[in-house]
């Protein structure tokens, strides 16, 4: 990238809490990228989870401009069309309760752990290594992770931070326990699928002691891991769930969906937020479900994450690959997994991103072909054999 380039990209007044690369998109169709300069990018990584359907979606791109015409904002205190038509859809592909309405995931999981605490009228929630729930400080003190944490004590007391296993879950939940929260799928730390028995574990655990099962399901679910919802694949039911992400097409939002049990919990006053749920990004979203709620994208999702694994587990270099669904973590020899990806970058147009010094992960679009598949294989493959090399 030429000195101009790379000067125009600099965000002199942006606070530096992100190590952002020299490049400034200007366009996305698909899972596709455009920068400034005319170049064309292969994204896999979709904006971390979030353009699931592709950017700029024709239906997702529709909708805003029609209900931005229509009506934009008139806040909680009343209902609208597109907010009550989501809630209902949500509600009814997962756990059949109520659908809180947020701006973002960690908005979401903050909904879910007031709504445990009201719950049980106080009480730990469990937590597991390797999780990542958010950066607001009750997400934030349900991420046990030093680097994170550290800076920002004292933390939200109260949770108990546990190994993934199932009898470590099984241990920690107690009378005294509110939730047990946990992701089927965990994202950040490198595509940790948690397995079933850890699943049915913590609800026999949390059935035990009248605590309520909550899941993240902030990145793995709608559609990423070749189901509506991850949960769905092990048959092991909630008692509520966050999401947000895809949920968009593009615009944040994020919801907390509850099943009967906890439905009527938050009360008036108990929770609130001014611009969740707004017309908007709730018309966006129905959009985005249109899309996403499709068992045959779900087959196809399921069908190319299977392509993609089989193909990485052959590149040089490469010691372990986890996935489930177009959700693709894998293990890198040497500990330069933030060089290759900066290098896929800069040299061969593909966007992905590294979870830590040896784990590289792919979250392309679910709208993605079996050409696509392979030409992003195709492009890090180099990379990845001069690392091997070196």
């Amino acid at each position: 990238m030429s000195a101009t380039s790379e000067s125009r990209t600099t965000g002199d007044h942006l606070m530096p809490t992100y190590a952002r690369y020299p490049v400034r998109f200007v366009r996305g169709e698909g899972a596709r990228l455009w920068d400034d300069d005319g170049h064309e990018y292969l994204d896999f990584l979709s904006g971390i989870s979030v353009s699931s359907v592709g950017h700029c979606h024709p239906r997702v791109v529709e909708a805003i401009r029609a209900q931005a015409g229509e009506l934009i904002h008139v806040g909680n205190l009343f209902y609208t069309e597109p907010m009550t038509r989501l809630a209902q859809r949500l509600a009814s592909s997962s756990l059949g309760g109520t659908v809180f309405f947020t701006n973002s995931g960690a908005e979401a999981v903050e909904a879910a752990l007031k709504l445990a605490r009201k719950a049980k009228s106080a009480g730990d929630v469990v937590v597991l290594h390797r999780a990542f729930h958010g950066r607001t400080y009750g997400a934030l003190s349900a991420t046990p992770q030093e680097s994170k944490q550290a800076p920002f004590a004292p933390l939200v007391p109260g949770f108990v931070a546990v190994e993934p296993t199932a009898e470590a879950v099984a241990g920690a939940v107690t009378d005294r326990t509110a939730a047990v929260l946990l992701e089927p799928v965990q994202g950040e730390s490198g595509v940790w699928p948690l397995p079933d028995d850890l699943l049915r574990t913590a609800r026999e655990a949390c059935d035990a002691h009248g605590a309520a099962l909550l899941y993240d399901e902030i990145q793995c679910g709608l559609g990423r891991c070749g189901s509506m919802w991850a949960y769905q694949q092990a048959g092991v039911v909630p008692d509520a769930m966050t999401t947000a992400k895809a949920l968009g097409g593009g615009l944040p939002i994020g919801a907390l969906v509850t099943g009967d049990r906890l439905s009527q919990v938050l009360q008036p006053g108990d929770h609130g937020s001014t611009f969740a749920g707004g017309a908007v990004v709730t018309a966006a979203a129905n959009a985005a479900l249109d899309v996403l709620e499709d068992p045959a994208l779900h087959a196809r999702v399921r069908e190319l994450g299977e392509r993609i694994a089989a193909r990485v587990e052959e590149l040089p270099g490469v010691r372990a690959v986890r996935h489930r669904g177009l959700m693709i973590g894998f293990d890198v020899t040497g500990t330069d997994a933030p060089g290759i990806v900066r290098r896929a970058l800069l040299e061969q147009r593909l966007v992905c991103n590294a979870t830590g010094p040896e784990t590289i992960r792919f979250l392309p679009p679910l709208v993605i072909g079996e050409a696509e598949a392979d030409e992003a294989v195709d492009r890090i493959a180099p990379l990845l054999a001069d690392a091997a090399g070196s």
